[in-house]
């Protein structure tokens, strides 16, 4: 496996996941195992925005909005981030017409773009202490895909973030899930990737972040889905350190791709952003061949995403 297909199918992952998790989004885990016993196996859409079959969320519009950033850089990475996500909030963008508003969108990332919008200062523009959502995590990953310096992929990871996600927790998550990621894409395991996320974590003087990702080292998937029962803060309802916390234990789970990605969907509630940040780290993990076939055919920016892999594999800076 070379780099390529950690890129791929970290960028994959992410899309899959969320496009999985898009079906059953807000759904608690007593509904979904009702509709769904065996969990959401193939990307169907629906869910509570209608989407069509493997439709790009706000999660996977998002990664892709950074993505673009680092595949035509310029002096400020930061700066276009911020500029692709206000033409995603303002409609110019596949699948919609000029001026319609995205389906979804969360309330911190809304209030840091309108922010940003108005002020035009993407470094002043996010929500500070006490909005800790994990809407920034969920489209982090293309740092750690393109960048290669760790100070900078630091630097990158929190002021990308902070765009709309001040807090501590939010910007010290994405630093050191894209540390997670970066040790896979260099063949690290799992566990030493997840180790390099914790120590990160403390580096940065982010206790909350650190016991997230060691919690994490003690869920297991398959057994969560069983009960419902996480003891997650806020059960898995959009909390930036359950999600890391979830991902951190899909990552360790020694299951194909597939089963550990349909048992994160299927413990309810923020379904789509949970898949889509488990995917990215599985995919890394994996490859984009440890992906279902048909899962990727359906994809709305797959063929993007798998050429979007081939550049950044070939230009990684730093």
């Amino acid at each position: 496996m070379d780099v390529e297909d950690r890129i791929a199918g970290a960028l994959l992952g992410v899309h899959a996941g969320d496009a999985l998790g898009a079906t059953v989004e807000f759904s608690p885990w007593a509904d979904i195992r009702e509709r769904y016993p065996e969990g959401v196996r193939e990307i169907v859409g629906g869910g509570p925005f209608l989407w069509p079959p493997g439709h790009a969320t706000d999660d996977t519009d998002l990664t892709r909005a950074v993505l673009l950033a680092y595949l035509q850089p310029g002096d400020d990475i930061v700066r276009t981030a911020a500029d692709n996500m206000l033409d995603w909030l303002a409609g110019r963008w596949p699948g919609r017409g000029h001026g319609r508003p995205p389906r979804d969108v969360g309330r911190a990332t809304l209030t840091g773009l309108r922010r940003y919008e108005a002020g035009g200062d993407p470094y002043a523009s996010g929500c500070g202490t006490g909005q800790a959502g994990n809407g920034s995590l969920m489209r982090c990953i293309p740092t750690a895909l393109a960048v290669r310096d760790r100070d900078r992929r630091i630097h990158e990871s929190m002021r990308i973030s902070a765009i709309t996600h001040a807090d501590p927790r939010c910007t010290v998550a994405c630093a050191c899930y894209n540390e997670i990621v970066a040790s896979l894409l260099a063949s690290g395991t799992a566990e030493e990737s997840v180790e390099i996320g914790r120590s990160t974590a403390t580096e940065l003087g982010s206790q909350a972040v650190a016991d997230a990702i060691g919690y994490g080292t003690h869920l297991k998937p398959e057994m969560l889905v069983r009960t419902g029962q996480t003891f997650l803060e806020d059960e898995a309802a959009g909390y930036v350190l359950d999600s890391l916390s979830l991902a951190v234990a899909a990552l360790l789970d020694p299951r194909p791709l597939h089963e550990a990605l349909i048992d994160i969907v299927r413990i309810g509630n923020d379904t789509d952003t949970n898949g889509a940040i488990a995917g990215g780290l599985l995919g890394a993990r994996d490859g984009v061949q440890a992906l279902p076939a048909q899962w990727v055919s359906v994809l709305q920016f797959g063929d993007e995403f798998r050429a979007a892999a081939t550049a950044l594999a070939g230009q990684r800076t730093g």
